[in-house]
């Protein structure tokens, strides 16, 4: 086993030496990219397999004949494999409680995904007796992949990032404390003040289990030949299209199969009904919406269509000729939008209708704060095959479960399209 060691690190140290060449000489990001992550396979072999050779000096053990003493266990097929599970700087710890990591299983979910082999039981073993018995058409995404995706939802949607995050039990009450205590002044001849009970919880939410699902179409996976690229174009395609439908469900899901969006909810009792003439008034805005602001959720955004801010909130005055909404560009974060001194944020009609598109009696704006709509998902997903039969085509389903709710409607403001002649 030594004598297996020593010449596996020298080799090791081959590759290592000759992949630092050709980065030196390497000119395009992508080829960088894909270099230093074969760089860093390679030193954490490196690392793994001194570790073993060190371990086996401390033993005083010559090792010989261990790999094949042990065949059920498959290792000679792979030697390296041992020495990564062993750990990479010693982490034994880390690679036994998330085995989706390993660059094993990782290639395995390409190959999976892109074109359709199966992830070999082997592997499956790793993960648990729960994905062992998953169906061979499924497969648990790598958490190196799941976590790419977790960032990316950040970085493509500003609603999806900005509302709260929870991982609990579904369906389990959560109460929401509604009753807060009093305080009150006593004197030396007053009488006892009456005891008060401690807040209580009078009302609660439950989050149910809801399926959110993407389809990838096999075409477009199926010319992905590297690691690296396979990521980064599951990632985007995951993440573009999931974000999209968690953003429309926060605002207008219906609660049925899917979470129950803000517009939605019956609880949201301070709706502002506006005429266009009074839309377009700052006048008409202080009086009927930031009038009835509550103080204690002021530090909210509003949220509205593109078209509504460009067309009909930026570049608004008030009876003095100071703006009002207006477009602030940063340095080195673009455009921000103000209104009133509020953030606002710019959200794609199919969320909410823009003020010319709009129906009589559509929500075309909304003020609150984000944190408190709710997201509860454990955020482990599932990629399943799928077959198109009407077009005969295999897709990829990446399955979410997850729900959402309003967790305080207290604080949030509905600002609807009225029609012409309606009043306050």
């Amino acid at each position: 086993m030594r004598e297996f060691l020593t010449n596996l690190i020298a080799d090791l140290k081959k590759r290592y030496k000759a992949t630092e060449t050709k980065l030196d000489a390497a000119e395009t990001k992508e080829e960088i990219r894909s270099l230093g992550a074969t760089l860093k396979e390679l030193r954490d072999d490196i690392n793994a397999a001194e570790e073993q050779l060190k371990k086996l000096d401390e033993e005083g053990g010559e090792g010989e004949g261990q790999a094949s003493q042990n065949p059920q266990e498959g290792r000679s097929a792979n030697p390296l494999r041992d020495f990564r599970q062993v750990g990479q700087y010693g982490q034994q710890s880390r690679q036994a409680a998330d085995n989706t990591d390993s660059v094993e299983y990782r290639t395995a979910f390409m190959n999976f995904v892109c074109r359709n082999v199966p992830i070999p039981m082997e592997l499956r073993s790793q993960l648990g007796d729960e994905a062992t018995t998953t169906a061979m058409a499924g497969a648990a995404i790598p958490t190196t992949v799941m976590n790419e995706i977790i960032r990316e939802l950040g970085v493509y949607g500003e609603i999806y990032a900005k509302v709260r995050k929870l991982n609990v039990q579904g369906g389990v009450k959560i109460p929401v404390s509604t009753i807060k205590p009093v305080a009150t002044w006593i004197t030396a001849d007053a009488a006892a003040s009456e005891s008060r009970k401690q807040p209580l919880a009078t009302a609660a939410i439950v989050f149910n289990y809801y399926g959110l699902e993407c389809k990838v179409s096999q075409t477009l996976l199926v010319n992905v030949t590297t690691l690296e690229a396979f990521q980064e174009l599951f990632v985007k395609l995951a993440a573009e299209a999931m974000v999209q439908a968690m953003e429309h469900a926060i605002f207008n899901g219906t609660g049925e199969g899917m979470p129950l969006g803000i517009l939605n909810d019956e609880r949201v009792e301070n709706v502002v009904d506006m005429t266009e003439e009074e839309f377009t008034a700052w006048t008409m805005w202080a009086k009927m919406v930031f009038a009835k602001m509550k103080k204690a959720y002021r530090n909210g955004c509003f949220i509205m269509a593109q078209g509504t801010f460009d067309g009909y909130i930026n570049g608004m005055v008030d009876q003095l000729g100071q703006p009002i909404g207006r477009v602030n560009f940063g340095i080195t974060d673009g455009e921000t939008y103000r209104f009133g001194g509020k953030e606002v944020l710019t959200v794609e009609e199919d969320i909410l209708p823009s003020w010319d598109n709009a129906e009589e009696g559509e929500p075309v704006a909304v003020f609150m704060r984000l944190s408190d709509y709710a997201i509860n998902s454990n955020l482990q997903m599932q990629a399943v095959k799928w077959v198109d039969h009407d077009t005969n085509e295999i897709k990829n389903k990446c399955i979410l479960i997850c729900d959402g709710k309003l967790i305080d409607p207290c604080g949030v403001l509905i600002i609807r399209k009225a029609g012409v002649g309606a009043s306050e």
